[in-house]
């Protein structure tokens, strides 16, 4: 018998937290697991879930300016923020009330508190010390702030999801998921924004193409994109934000918010005094199979900082499950993982952009630009840029990439024939579905350049 009160303690009720949790009990393993705030982490309380409520709430305004041009007078129909934010925490609490139970139902042990890391084999949550033969860290990111002065008056992602009145001018810096994202929000919702990013366009992580293709659509879309330039400092003026940029120009608003990356959550763990490695940026470091140096302690998402996207999180959740009481011995497969920004218009992408592919072999390029149909009639001057990246050699279709609406929804599908190792002759041999923006990736034929 263990003299373990636990097979497996998880700290943090996040997506891989969760997914290991319920998958090692489902398993026959005793797990527990403490959560010092909502269960669901923050894709289900402060990010994915909510961010995907507003960005829909956000297009249903524009459909609206959209359905003149297809016989629909213009109603008098207004926005209500409080309406919109009331409706979006009664689903999160739906949400919490399912972790709850998915939880509980293979007999996971939930501790609400804080957990602190005491030894190898030990978590101490509200003054109790609770055993277990392995713990996993999986206490995710949080937002970060630039050390500028004035900083403390920028709200984050974090608050912004339940501000009390919807800003009548925002200014948003930071040019990554996050503040794309919100920038199309707060436009779409009727806010004035102007978004600050010290790169010389948005998404500048993503192909380059498609990264200065977003970026014009944006300012098409009305949002005002001010680029290599941050902000050095913030002043209050009444009830206003004085913001002064490095340009030597500055911007009035109501309301500030920072999108300037996320940093793991390990301040507070007792890690360091445990003796648990991290990276200069706070990251738990762990191996190929999320094993920290001290062998009975693992960690796997955000707080890894790899891969911060929620299924990523889930993957390696389920895949350490598996590992330490299935008798797998495997690692997450990192290659070819699509993602997807919400910003207006959308970016979705999967495998190697043709920066990172012409560092590595021989190419051929395949694109597409055209207005897609529904603005034939609704008259938004939004496009459309799809985009193929093909070794030469092999025909080996490397990256498949998209900004327009529905992306994320379009490239999901063509993840599963990049992960199968599709090449060109094989889109080229698939009949598309007609009238779609979607059947353009099997109907690409000419490349652009080589």
């Amino acid at each position: 018998m263990s003299s373990f009160q636990y097979d497996l303690f998880v700290i943090g009720a996040g997506s891989g937290g969760v997914r290991a949790a319920r998958i090692a009990a489902a398993l026959g393993a005793k797990v527990g697991l403490c959560e010092s705030s909502r269960l669901g982490g923050t894709c289900v309380n402060l990010g994915c879930v909510p961010k995907k409520l507003m960005v829909y709430a956000a297009d249903y305004g524009r459909h609206a300016e959209d359905a003149e041009g297809f016989g629909w007078s213009k109603s008098a129909a207004q926005f209500s923020w409080q309406t919109l934010i009331e409706n979006k925490d009664r689903e999160l609490a739906r949400l919490n009330e399912v972790y709850g139970r998915i939880l509980e139902k293979p007999g996971v042990q939930i501790h609400r508190g804080r957990g602190t890391i005491t030894g190898p084999h030990s978590v101490e949550v509200n003054g109790e010390t609770l055993t277990s033969q392995r713990i996993l860290i999986a206490t995710g990111g949080t937002p970060a702030r630039p050390p500028i002065p004035g900083a403390h008056l920028g709200i984050t992602s974090d608050e912004a999801f339940s501000l009390p009145k919807l800003p009548k001018s925002i200014l948003i810096v930071g040019g990554g998921y996050i503040g794309v994202e919100f920038g199309g929000i707060f436009s779409g919702l009727g806010a004035d924004v102007t978004m600050v990013h010290r790169r010389d366009v948005l998404l500048n992580t993503f192909d380059r193409e498609c990264a200065a293709f977003l970026t014009n659509e944006v300012r098409k879309s009305g949002v005002t994109v001010h680029t290599k330039r941050e902000v050095t400092a913030v002043v209050k003026r009444e009830n206003q934000l004085e913001v002064s940029l490095s340009d030597g120009t500055t911007s009035t608003v109501d309301t500030l918010m920072w999108a300037t990356g996320r940093r793991p959550n390990t301040a507070g763990l007792g890690l360091e005094d445990v003796g648990v490695a991290l990276t200069p940026r706070g990251a738990v470091v762990v191996d190929d199979r999320y094993q920290t140096n001290i062998p009975s302690i693992y960690a796997c998402g955000d707080v890894i900082d790899r891969h911060t996207l929620t299924p990523v999180a889930l993957a390696e959740g389920m895949q350490i499950a598996r590992n330490l009481f299935a008798g797998q011995d495997r690692a997450v497969d990192y290659t070819n993982i699509p993602t997807a920004v919400f910003s207006s218009p959308n970016l979705g992408t999967v495998g190697m952009t043709e920066e990172e592919a012409r560092e590595k072999t021989d190419v051929v390029i395949f694109r597409s630009e055209f207005r897609p149909m529904v603005h034939t009639l609704s008259g938004r001057g939004q496009r459309v840029l799809m985009k193929l990246v093909v070794e030469k050699s092999s025909e080996r279709v490397l990256g498949c990439h998209m900004v327009g609406p529905d992306a994320g929804e379009i490239i999901q599908g063509f993840a599963v024939a990049l992960k199968a190792g599709a090449t060109k002759s094989v889109f080229d041999q698939t009949i598309g579905i007609h009238p779609t923006a979607a059947e353009e990736f099997v109907t690409m034929r000419t490349p652009v350049s080589s």
